[in-house]
């Protein structure tokens, strides 16, 4: 007779935490992060909660590995650099406008930014696992333009990358204008503008 092969306990924790994940983030934007549960989600999955709660502490929790699991893929390459800096950033910041309207990204976004405001773990862990390795690109291709001479040796380039990305973020979660084209081409221009080399 032959062996069955064992279940391979890896794989089924895999696809129940894929399951999970996937459970998560659309029941957020269906529900709202208010409404949306621990249960909800196992039942979403098709898993028991207790699998959710050996994992994770809290709803809030889940969805932050939901949102920010595959987030080092999408860093690895860093920004463009053709040789123009404004053109590198307008590109790149267009492609961040298409997403932030995504109704599909901006539930899960929103929800992380408004629990954390009340929690400063989760806020710590947030930042750390998607804001920072997002500012860190813009720092370094702010900084092979520097080396460049497209942009002041003196500039600060950590502070540069906030100038450039907290406009943008301050319109999108206060919802004080439109994301648009004109807007991130815009606020590249005047950035930059005070960027560039002087004399």
């Amino acid at each position: 007779m032959a062996n069955k092969a064992a279940p391979d306990s890896s794989r089924r924790s895999e696809r129940s935490r894929r399951a999970i994940f996937d459970a998560a983030l659309a029941l957020v934007g269906e529900v709202g992060y208010d409404k949306l549960t621990i249960e909800g989600i196992a039942s979403r999955a098709g898993v028991g909660k207790q699998t959710i709660y050996r994992w994770w502490p809290s709803k809030a929790a889940v969805l932050l590995d939901a949102f920010t699991a595959d987030v080092d893929e999408g860093y690895e390459q860093g920004l463009p650099d053709t040789g123009d800096l404004a053109a590198d950033l307008k590109f790149v910041l267009r492609a961040t406008v298409d997403e932030f309207n995504d109704p599909a990204f901006q539930a899960p976004y929103r929800a992380l930014a408004v629990a954390g405001a009340n929690d400063e773990e989760l806020s710590r862990t947030f930042v750390g696992r998607l804001l920072e390795p997002g500012i860190r690109v813009y720092v370094e291709r702010l900084r092979a333009a520097q080396e460049a001479g497209e942009v002041d040796a003196d500039i600060d380039v950590r502070l540069a990358a906030e100038m450039v990305l907290s406009p943008f973020s301050q319109r999108w979660l206060m919802r004080t204008g439109e994301l648009t084209y004109d807007f991130v081409d815009t606020l590249v221009d005047q950035v930059l503008r005070g960027l560039r080399p002087r004399g």
